[in-house]
């Protein structure tokens, strides 16, 4: 995976991707992250990047030009690799709400620009040229670049070799459309608290089972719109009714 974050703050960016499992990964090549400043574009002394909006309000809105200069020179690198154009993603309050499906659809991109909205926000002629837009929820953050994080974790960790251990990919909240089981380690009690008995009998085919009746169970209590439209397998059904009787 390939990213390019444009941003105007890029050292933010490179610090965070620099630890734990991404710097490993960038290490390994598995993984590249570049940022893009678009100050680098900016056309006067002050290397300004936003103005006042048109027809008057608060704040400053982000000027066109450097961003879609900034988007194209991303371009410019990943071409050079031999690579087509990345796609664009604007992380803005204003975009659909980022999912698991999206991670898995972004992975397979194989390269990203992801732009870091600033201010009262982008130009619209600049929003224009991108592909998509994402949020990571109903609130406004001071700019794009946790969300920019965000995806580049949520992508990153499903390219192969990423993670240790492929298969945590498979049972994580989300993975299934259900949200995680719950997850118990030693000690095996913890102020007053022991761990489930299925847990430590040594049955693996009754631990599955009750894995998939947690998960279940606790996305129907928790988050019951990530079962809506999914058709239920006849145990989750039984599960349901169980619940409901």
């Amino acid at each position: 995976m390939r990213y390019y974050v444009v941003t105007v703050f890029e050292e933010l960016v490179r610090d965070f991707c620099a630890q734990a499992l991404l710097g490993k990964a960038q290490e390994s090549g598995r993984v590249t992250v570049e940022t893009v400043s678009p100050r680098e574009f900016a056309t006067d002394r002050h290397r300004s990047i936003d103005d006042t909006p048109y027809g008057g309000g608060s704040g400053m809105v982000m000027m066109p030009g450097p961003v879609v200069e900034a988007m194209e020179r991303a371009e410019a690198r990943e071409l050079e690799r031999g690579g087509e154009r990345p796609w664009r993603v604007l992380l803005t309050p204003q975009g659909e709400p980022f999912r698991q499906s999206h991670a898995r659809e972004l992975a397979g991109r194989g390269a990203l620009t992801l732009v870091c909205g600033r201010y009262e926000g982008v130009d619209e002629r600049a929003r224009r040229r991108v592909d998509q837009e994402l949020s990571l929820g109903d609130f406004v953050l001071m700019g794009g670049e946790i969300a920019a994080l965000a995806v580049i974790e949520a992508t990153a960790r499903l390219a192969p070799g990423v993670l240790g251990n492929p298969e945590s990919i498979e049972d994580e909240s989300h993975a299934r459309g259900l949200l995680e089981y719950p997850q118990y380690t030693r000690p095996a009690e913890f102020r007053g608290e022991g761990v489930p008995e299925i847990l430590l009998s040594g049955n693996h085919a009754k631990i599955a089972a009750w894995r998939r009746r947690q998960a279940f169970e606790r996305t129907l209590q928790r988050r019951p719109d990530l079962l809506e439209g999914r058709e239920l397998s006849d145990e989750e059904r039984a599960w349901r009714d169980e619940r409901e009787s």
